[in-house]
């Protein structure tokens, strides 16, 4: 019996076309709490980068596992927390400053900054449209004494290899062809589900899971019903057990009732 739903944001439960939970969904998601089954967010986004949701389906979430499993938290207390390695972070300041054309986002728990603008992050920014976080601009030196929990880097992914060379400690994610998530390599969105489910004593065969992304594969694999939504990437949608409709086809209602959780 499915006794916990993880759910990615961008592409999942909020249409990159409409910018809008769809409706079917937060009826879905309103039936779902009324049955008792536990609801969790599994985003890259990080809590400060969350205020747009506020409004639209927070108060039905059990808690949040945010910035792919780093940051994870219900209304009572932080479940889990770890940070980039601060001698990584250090040694890519030169490389980051010699290569002007990467812009990366450091993500800290209430502030989130660019290093500069580039024409990536403004077409990221403009396919986001209302649901775009504010963007902040400051000086990558922050991390000499604020703990950096994330990157957002603007990278091809042919480049990932030279990059890491300066942050072996740490892996990508990837959910975008423009950038990649920097996350520490013992990290991931299936690390926040574990220390959530240790929490609530949830078992693996209890959890399903819904996402689009390429961070979102492992995710998929490890619940015990992992859905990809209509308009996920290919990769996405070979590792899933199943492949539901589009965001914006009613997908999540759809991928609830196959399996008879709804």
């Amino acid at each position: 019996m499915i006794k916990a739903i993880f759910f990615d944001i961008d592409g999942t439960l909020v249409s990159f076309r409409t910018h809008e939970i769809p409706e079917s969904t937060k009826m879905a998601l309103q039936q779902l709490k009324e049955k008792g089954i536990k609801l969790f967010i599994a985003t890259g986004r990080s809590p400060a980068q969350l205020d747009f949701f506020q409004n639209q389906a927070e108060p039905v979430f059990d808690g949040f596992i945010t910035m792919n499993g780093q940051y994870c938290y219900n209304d009572k207390e932080v479940i889990r927390e770890q940070c980039l390695d601060r001698q990584d972070l250090i040694h890519l300041l030169p490389y980051l400053e010699e290569n002007q054309e990467i812009g990366s986002s450091f993500v800290e728990l209430d502030y989130v900054y660019f290093n500069h603008m580039t024409k990536g992050i403004q077409k990221m920014w403009d396919s986001l449209g209302k649901t775009a976080p504010k963007l902040n601009f400051d000086s990558p030196n922050r991390v000499f004494e604020h703990k950096t929990y994330q990157l957002s880097t603007y990278i091809p992914k042919e480049e990932e290899e030279e990059f890491f060379k300066y942050m072996p400690n740490c892996k990508s994610t990837r959910w975008h062809p423009d950038f990649m998530d920097v996350i520490p390599k013992n990290g991931g969105k299936i690390v926040g589900i574990q220390a959530v489910c240790q929490y609530y004593g949830i078992e693996q065969d209890e959890i399903m899971a819904f996402g689009d992304g390429g961070n979102d594969i492992e995710m998929l694999q490890y619940a015990n019903i992992g859905v990809a939504m209509g308009n996920a990437t290919e990769d996405v949608k070979a590792v899933a057990d199943f492949v539901t409709k589009d965001i914006d086809e009613d997908g999540i209602l759809f991928g609830l009732e196959q399996f008879g959780v709804l």
